[in-house]
């Protein structure tokens, strides 16, 4: 299995509502061919690991507006 990390585990807060802030860590990193965003909350606990889209710009910014996505998606869950 052919592992590499793009990004190591930075920590930031992440917007949900207009009151409502959420501290998450995340990693994102490449197996094989494919590329993974994993998240958990500051304390270590995993929230979701999201494959990412073939040919999505890979840049810090683009990380965070999906890690709010995924983060409403989870608590609406």
């Amino acid at each position: 299995m052919d592992r590499a990390t793009i990004q190591d585990w930075t920590l930031t807060k992440v917007q949900l509502r207009l009151d409502v802030r959420r501290e998450v860590k995340y990693q994102v990193y490449r197996e094989n061919h494919k590329h993974f965003l994993e998240m958990c909350s500051a304390d270590g606990q995993p929230i979701h690991t999201l494959e990412l889209p073939d040919g999505m710009k890979l840049d810090r910014t683009s990380y965070e507006v999906l890690l709010r996505y995924v983060l409403l998606d989870v608590i609406a869950a």
